[in-house]
């Protein structure tokens, strides 16, 4: 039980993190601008839905992927840190996301924004694709396999929960905290996100490294 609990707050917290719903507040406000309280709603629940979709779908099919054509879970750790590193950088100096050049102008196309580009690739982009697979390379062949994996999902609905409640109410939380609020907790959420990705590394290349016989096993993680 209590590994399955600490792999519901990682997944949680490195997920919720990686989505980030109060940078996506202002693209939000941008597709809907002109739209009434129920339409911000249904969008808003729709979009989560359709991320929640895609990352179950990442969570089961990736992980057999994975397994089918033998991929190191090391590798996965590896290469998903460096994804989580370059976009907590990228978050923490303020440079332009991918999502804000996402948003097209007045709200063009306001029927088929909830899958793109809110669920993807803003809500389900490469981060929360690649916390997915490396929450998923945690889970070992071991009796706790299903408890593990009901865990992440767990995390990745409680997340998607969060994402809605903060859409749904875009208007009042944009008000409250303001622009520069956002661009604060966003740059302190990037650090956080660089410091999990550089801990990915670093225990992917450990297993790498006991997986050649460079190092003993056990001699570096716990």
């Amino acid at each position: 039980m209590h590994q399955e609990l600490a792999l519901f707050v990682t997944t949680f917290s490195t997920l919720l993190a990686i989505v980030n719903p109060l940078e996506t507040l202002p693209i939000f406000l941008t597709l809907m601008r002109g739209e009434a309280d129920e339409a911000y709603r249904r969008v808003a629940w729709s979009s989560c839905l359709y991320a929640m979709l895609l990352l179950l779908f990442f969570l089961v099919f990736g992980t057999l992927i994975l397994r089918v054509f033998g991929v190191p879970l090391s590798m996965v750790r590896i290469v998903g840190g460096i994804v989580l590193a370059r976009i907590g950088f990228d978050l923490f100096s303020g440079s332009a996301s991918s999502s804000s050049a996402i948003a097209p102008a007045g709200g063009a196309g306001k029927g088929n924004v909830a899958f793109v580009p809110l669920a993807m690739p803003i809500m389900c982009g490469p981060g929360a694709i690649a916390t997915t697979l490396g929450m998923t390379s945690l889970i070992k062949q071991s009796q706790f396999e299903v408890g593990s994996f009901l865990a992440i999902f767990g995390a990745m609905a409680a997340t998607m929960l969060v994402t809605y409640f903060c859409l749904a109410n875009a208007e009042r939380l944009v008000g409250r905290i303001g622009p520069m609020g956002i661009d604060a907790v966003t740059r302190i959420v990037g650090f956080f996100i660089s410091a999990m990705g550089m801990g990915l590394i670093f225990r992917g290349i450990i297993e790498a490294c006991q997986g050649y016989g460079l190092i003993g096993a056990g001699k570096y993680l716990s």
